[in-house]
């Protein structure tokens, strides 16, 4: 019987779990979403929510408890600048899962983690003008002909 022990192994070992965790949660605040399996999601959710308490504090013993999980510094001050004060009035549950199937390649349950109240991305201005620069599926008129081919015959003969 498993009393008294939490969490999961993950088939992996200590060293290599804790240094899994500290880098999804590192991804998790860097991009805000992120998409793994639903195990990883789900561990993730334990450990990410312990160090967005820690920025709510925003005490400097609470930043460097975090600095220990989270070793980016560009990572660690949105923590602490922007998601510590977003999550300011919000007493718990930072996280949101989402399951979204299975993979590909070995069927593995995957799940969207994403922080819950989320920013939503501004796209850079170049990539919307290079969409716009293309033409429209109605707009086929306005390309270039493409040159006919000549058929084999007709070049030896």
């Amino acid at each position: 019987m498993k009393h008294r022990i939490v969490g999961r192994r993950l088939d992996r070992t200590t060293e290599h779990r804790t240094a899994m965790l500290k880098n999804l949660a590192t991804s998790l605040f860097r991009h805000e979403r992120i998409v793994t399996t639903t195990p990883k999601a789900k561990e993730l959710k334990r450990f990410a929510e312990k160090v967005i308490t820690l920025a709510r504090k925003g005490t400097a013993h609470a930043r460097r408890q975090a600095h220990v999980e989270i070793r980016d510094v560009e990572v660690l001050n949105k923590l602490f600048e922007t998601l510590g004060p977003r999550f300011a009035s919000r007493p718990g549950g930072y996280t949101r899962l989402v399951r979204v199937g299975r993979r590909a390649g070995d069927n593995a349950e995957l799940a969207i983690i994403e922080l819950v109240e989320r920013t939503e991305v501004e796209e850079p201005e170049e990539a919307g003008e290079a969409k716009k620069s293309k033409p429209e599926k109605g707009e086929k008129g306005k390309a270039e002909p493409k040159p006919e081919k000549k058929s084999r015959k007709a070049a030896a003969g």
